[in-house]
């Protein structure tokens, strides 16, 4: 039985892919993580995906970050930047190592139950310059997991790291999981979300996201007038 491992945040890129592994694998297990992040409103969002598309599996695994400090993601104290799109290679928002101890939970989970297939919604055309996202941080990783494991040097399974959007842009992200039948009200994508889980409509995610729908000619549920967002 091919058995697939999605990484699963609860945005829109990550929910593409657990479309995309359900049509590949025959059992899809979702993986995600609390590492103090000011949008854990996506945890919840990630639970829903996870129910909704019919994972085998959802874990969210808690990650104690050795320096929170070092990104505006998990420091509460630093600003996220707004309207900055592109204004740093390297946004403070960036987590260090954050995809390599993603990854690395992913083939230790995958070595234990048999799943060799990884995916992960890293893209290197619309996004906001993370080193981890790039193509050859995914193939020296895949290179690593297979000379690192018991599973690889044996042969008894062969990890590959799935990255089926890394070359799109958002405007083809968003139209290929319309086609897939995405329910876009269940993701977030916010990195600094309101009270009430709405986006906050300036931050880098949101704007890649907006860029996303508009170019492939949607309308965003999210971003409707509304308090809050009903998940159906």
């Amino acid at each position: 039985m091919k058995r697939a491992i999605v990484l699963l945040s609860g945005g829109l890129d990550s929910a593409t892919c657990l479309l995309i592994a359900r049509r590949k694998a025959a059992e899809v297990f979702a993986l995600s993580f609390d590492y103090g992040q000011r949008h854990r409103t996506e945890l919840d969002r990630a639970r829903a995906l996870a129910d909704r598309y019919g994972a085998a599996a959802h874990r969210i695994v808690k990650l104690d970050l050795a320096a929170p400090e070092s990104s505006a993601l998990t420091d509460p104290s630093r600003e996220v930047p707004r309207h900055a799109l592109g204004a740093e290679a390297i946004p403070v928002t960036y987590v260090p190592a954050r995809n390599t101890l993603f990854l690395s939970h992913a083939v230790a989970w995958g070595e234990a139950i048999g799943a060799g297939d990884l995916y992960i919604g890293a893209n290197s055309l619309d996004y906001s310059g993370y080193p981890d996202c790039r193509p050859e941080f995914l193939e020296a990783f895949e290179k690593t997991a297979n000379l690192g494991t018991k599973a690889g040097v044996e042969g008894s399974l062969a990890f590959r790291i799935h990255a089926p959007l890394l070359r799109l842009t958002k405007g083809d992200i968003v139209s290929l999981a319309e086609e897939l039948g995405l329910n876009f009200a269940l993701t977030s994508s916010c990195y600094d979300p309101r009270p009430d889980g709405g986006p906050c409509r300036s931050c880098d995610s949101c704007l890649l996201r907006e860029k996303g729908f508009r170019e492939a000619g949607l309308t965003d549920p999210l971003t409707r007038e509304v308090t809050g967002v009903k998940q159906p």
